[in-house]
């Protein structure tokens, strides 16, 4: 007997500060990262009980090392969760945390769990092999699908050359990231989604010989920059290509941070007298040619907007994940989205992108902000490595 897909609602959701690489969280732990935001989404949520928790989906790019061995249940663990609640990380690159929270949502859907959590985490500070490999690629990838070797930098020029988008359009776009970033900063508008985590540092105290401890509290991203101009950006050199238009200015920051997303059925909403924040509409991946990856979200938007039965019109509010200013802007380009829904508050370019959690952390920024401001539907979408583009609808309740 076929069930009724039932609704999955968004009750809280929270994020650390993103850090810079090498930044203020160096010296963090991802699976402490992730228990920090599991501790603080469940906080927003004091009445419900923890033990309903279905399962606790979370996202990760490299799941590996120190972010390795089922970083989600060691998250669930370290959380204080109760021992019945399991959990599993999965893997889609860059939409890992937005993934997170589409399957989160879906087992809420499909009547086989009442209340889920999806969440993402991603230190880029402890893994020294970013984006590298001891082991070689394998052989047929260069023989017949080349596109997969392509660094994520050379597809962002291919992408560049291919929709021309021009250095400047993309310095322009990235100081515009930094000044909306740091403007939101300034007026406290990301602090109803950050719950502050407080560092603990070592340091040696040379007359005494002793190490001593000193607590700090990060509350604030770390990336955003207000002396960062076009002019500025302009000075730089090309990163990927000796005559190409992609620098470390108009590319998104490595990072570390993550980010959770408590959801629940109806019926949990009513037994708890919840205050739902928004409803959980679609999510759909499509995949593209590797070797222009960045325009994965053209590809996936319109599948993620026939799902929630909605225009493009009918959004009101967009984070598109800047990996890029070429990609971003040719994905603008490409589907004619309006320049003023997309990321009011600064994107990756200014704020970071922590791989497997941004779709958390931004799942966060969007249903705040949309609280904050009005407006009914928002998206969430990225390109994804090797090929592919996501995206999320949401709606404001």
């Amino acid at each position: 007997m076929s069930k009724q897909i039932q609704d999955a609602y968004i009750v809280a959701v929270t994020r650390t500060p993103v850090a810079k690489r090498k930044g203020m969280f160096r010296n963090v732990r991802p699976d402490d990262m992730l228990a920090h935001v599991l501790k603080g989404v469940m906080a927003q949520a004091p009445g419900l009980d923890p033990a309903l928790i279905g399962d606790v989906i979370v996202g990760c790019a490299m799941p590996e090392a120190e972010q390795g061995m089922n970083v989600a249940r060691i998250g669930v663990l370290l959380a204080g969760l109760p021992n019945v609640v399991p959990g599993i990380t999965i893997n889609r690159f860059c939409s890992s945390g937005l993934q997170a929270v589409a399957d989160a949502a879906n087992q809420i859907r499909l009547g086989l769990a009442d209340v889920m959590i999806g969440a993402g985490t991603e230190s880029m500070s402890v893994m020294t092999n970013m984006m590298g490999n001891k082991v070689a690629a394998n052989p047929a990838v260069f023989d017949e699908q080349r596109g997969i070797a392509y660094g994520m930098g050379l597809t962002a020029e291919k992408v560049a050359q291919q929709w021309q988008i021009s250095r400047e359009a993309q310095d322009i776009f990235a100081a515009e990231s930094h000044r909306r970033a740091c403007a939101a900063i300034a007026a406290g508008h990301f602090k109803a989604e950050i719950t502050p985590y407080a560092i603990d540092e070592h340091l040696p105290d040379l007359k005494t010989g002793q190490v001593k401890t000193r607590q700090r509290l990060a509350e604030n991203d770390e990336g955003a920059r207000n002396d960062v101009t076009v002019d500025s950006l302009g000075k730089l050199k090309p990163v990927f290509h000796a005559k190409g238009t992609v620098t470390a200015g108009n590319a998104s920051q490595m990072s570390d941070g993550a980010g959770a997303v408590l959801l629940v059925s109806e019926k949990i909403l009513k037994r708890y007298n919840l205050t739902p924040l928004a409803r959980f509409c679609s999510f759909a991946v499509a995949g593209v040619p590797p070797e222009i990856m960045g325009i994965g979200p053209v590809a996936a938007i319109p599948k993620a907007l026939q799902q929630a039965g909605i225009s493009q019109q009918q959004l009101d509010w967009i984070e598109l994940n800047e990996a890029f200013a070429a990609q971003a802007l040719a994905v603008m380009q490409d589907l004619q989205i309006d320049p003023g829904k997309v990321n009011p508050l600064g994107g990756a370019i200014a704020l970071g992108h922590p791989l497997g959690a941004t779709g958390a952390i931004r799942t966060a920024t969007l249903v705040h902000g949309m609280q904050r401001v009005g407006g009914r539907y928002g998206m969430i979408s990225m390109c994804i490595g090797t090929g592919m583009g996501a995206a999320g609808i949401f709606e404001r309740l």
